[in-house]
């Protein structure tokens, strides 16, 4: 069984499809034929071009910048829940200590 490799377009690519949908007056169904592209993905580029046209089609691992903001705080959260069990396991162990 043979793996097919995933194709990758620039963002330039995805923006000049997109475009020939809403400026040039092209169907999705016909662009899609004509650029060799699956219907559903040129579809999902419009989609995400109407959504947000300045963060659209970030790159390979690239998030917008509130995605990005989110991971960073989760991450952020993740080591200081770290610190403070370490800090919980200390206190008990001196605590211990003591008696």
């Amino acid at each position: 069984m043979s793996k097919k490799k995933r194709r990758s377009y620039s963002r330039e690519f995805k923006k000049e499809a997109v475009a020939l949908i809403t400026e040039k007056g092209y169907g999705i169904a016909e662009a899609s034929r004509n650029l060799g592209i699956e219907y559903s993905v040129l579809r999902r580029w419009k989609m995400q071009l109407a959504d947000d046209p300045q963060n659209a089609f970030p790159g390979k691992g690239k998030r917008n910048p509130e995605d990005q903001a989110f991971k960073d705080l989760q991450r952020e959260l993740d080591r200081v829940k770290e610190e403070r069990d370490i800090l919980k396991k200390a206190l008990a162990y001196f605590a211990e200590d003591q008696k």
